[in-house]
């Protein structure tokens, strides 16, 4: 009975749950065949003025001081041609953007990708440097989606 509380619970919490803000969706790949499929969706759209920075590999930085941990990669990733702009302006922002992607795998093996949702970004984030969402953030929020889903599914 206990287990499939449990059970019930994460299936209710974790696929794509915005309410504290992160949306986490779950993969059907590896964590780095989904790293590796993040960052092509977001490089196919250089165009628009997406690009990866960087990764963060927090397993292995735990690992070389002796520490072991599930794969938990972050990826840093943005659009410099909107985000440097306003953090010109408001240089603080820098603390909490360019946005991130964790992919990540639980103690079940079970691998998932979990992002800030635009509305967490423009509603939350922003206003806490002073700033205004833009008008049209809906296109960011799809843009998001659409890269998570090609990465995950």
């Amino acid at each position: 009975m206990k287990f499939m509380l449990v059970f019930l619970a994460l299936i209710i919490a974790a696929p794509a749950c915005a309410d504290n803000g992160i949306i986490t969706k779950p993969s059907n790949f590896s964590v780095k065949d989904t790293i590796s499929r993040f960052e092509a969706a977001v490089k196919s759209r250089e165009g628009a003025g997406l690009m990866v920075f960087t990764e963060i590999d927090h397993a292995a930085a735990g690992k070389k001081f002796g520490i072991d941990m599930r794969p938990r990669t972050v990826v840093i990733f943005g659009n410099p041609k909107l985000g440097t702009p306003v953090m010109a302006k408001t240089p603080l922002l820098a603390i909490d953007n360019p946005p991130k992607a964790l992919i990540w795998e639980d103690d079940q093996g079970k691998v998932w990708l979990s992002y800030n949702s635009a509305d967490y970004l423009y509603k939350t984030i922003y206003p806490r440097h002073g700033l205004e969402a833009p008008p049209n953030y809906s296109a960011f929020a799809k843009t998001l989606s659409d890269i998570t889903d090609e990465a995950t599914k």
